[in-house]
């Protein structure tokens, strides 16, 4: 891969973590040259713009003020990897295990790693796949004894 197109593909990750910390998911949406968010964590996958909306809408619910703070990043052939912190504070109701959990008004700082992933020759994402440790998101939200 050439250093222009390893640079606009990093610049659109960057771009895309900084409009999802702003909120504006029509902006994230066109980072996507096909919207889809694989989460590893839950084996859920939001593929097409709408259910990547739906996505937003999901998880911004219970951490309307969920943010991400970038540690690394890497590049290869045809993805971009990073690791950063999320973090967000419970403030409404969550889905946790088929059961709706009411806000802890607990924070979490977690610790993640995300794959983009680009056609070959691309420079817009056509999937992210978050990778997280539920179990320790749960854990610092202090339900760890929701049931499975």
């Amino acid at each position: 891969m050439d250093a222009v197109l390893r640079a606009a593909r990093e610049a659109v990750v960057r771009d895309h973590m900084a409009l999802e910390n702003a909120g504006d998911f029509a902006a994230v949406l066109a980072t996507f040259d096909h919207p889809r968010y694989e989460l590893f964590g839950t084996g859920t996958v939001f593929d097409g713009a709408e259910a990547v909306m739906g996505y937003f809408a999901r998880s911004r619910t219970p951490f309307p003020d969920q943010r991400n703070e970038l540690i690394a990043l890497h590049s290869s052939q045809d993805a971009v990897t990073v690791e950063f912190w999320l973090m967000g504070t419970h403030l409404g109701p969550l889905r946790v295990r088929g059961e709706t959990v009411a806000p802890t008004g607990r924070s979490f700082r977690l610790r993640m790693a995300a794959v983009f992933e680009f056609a070959p020759g691309g420079d817009r994402i056509v999937c992210e796949r978050p990778y997280f440790d539920q179990a320790a998101l749960l854990g610092q939200l202090g339900l760890d004894g929701v049931p499975p």
